[in-house]
């Protein structure tokens, strides 16, 4: 029998398969920008979807993404919604996620930073912090440049086996 909450569950099985467009390793759930799934009283899927930042170009194409597979497998009304409260962080990858950006290269952020409630207090140098290579595994690394070929990745190099990676910024 196919209720209102299995056909959810479903529907949500369907939408965590979607692949991030920029970092095609991962899915929309390995990230962690795929918030909700259900059906409403009235049989429309609707997913909630929280970008990775607010100017996140790739996010029409998360949306179109979900969309798309969730009307292949037959659910004929789709509302896919952009959800910023609480906004995401890095902290939202999944132990998955961290597992497969680092089997492709890419060095998987820390813990996202803590922040107070009030004012966000002025920074003016660049924040230290030892991102281990994902080829070697060596410590001693280097920043090459804070942007990458996404605004979340930024430039690496290990000075041990000499090998260029992305790293994902902490938000």
């Amino acid at each position: 029998m196919v209720t209102a909450r299995t056909d959810a569950h479903r529907a949500r099985r369907i939408a965590e398969q979607v692949p991030d467009p920029e970092l095609p390793m991962l899915t929309l759930a390995d990230l962690g920008v795929l918030r909700d799934v259900r059906v409403s009283p009235e049989g429309t899927v609707v997913a909630d979807l929280t970008p990775t930042y607010s100017g996140c170009p790739a996010m029409s194409e998360m949306r179109a993404g979900v969309a798309a597979r969730l009307k292949d497998a037959g659910y004929e009304r789709v509302d896919v919604r952009t959800v910023l409260d609480p906004p995401w962080t890095t902290d939202w990858i999944t132990p998955e996620g961290r597992r497969k950006l680092a089997e492709h290269g890419i060095a998987p952020p820390g813990p996202a930073p803590r922040r107070t409630p009030g004012p966000v207090p002025l920074v003016l140098s660049a924040p230290r912090r030892a991102v281990p290579c994902p080829r070697c595994g060596a410590a001693d690394t280097e920043e090459t440049s804070r942007f990458g070929a996404t605004s979340c990745k930024a430039l690496w190099r290990c000075r041990a086996c000499r090998e260029p990676f992305e790293y994902v910024k902490e938000i």
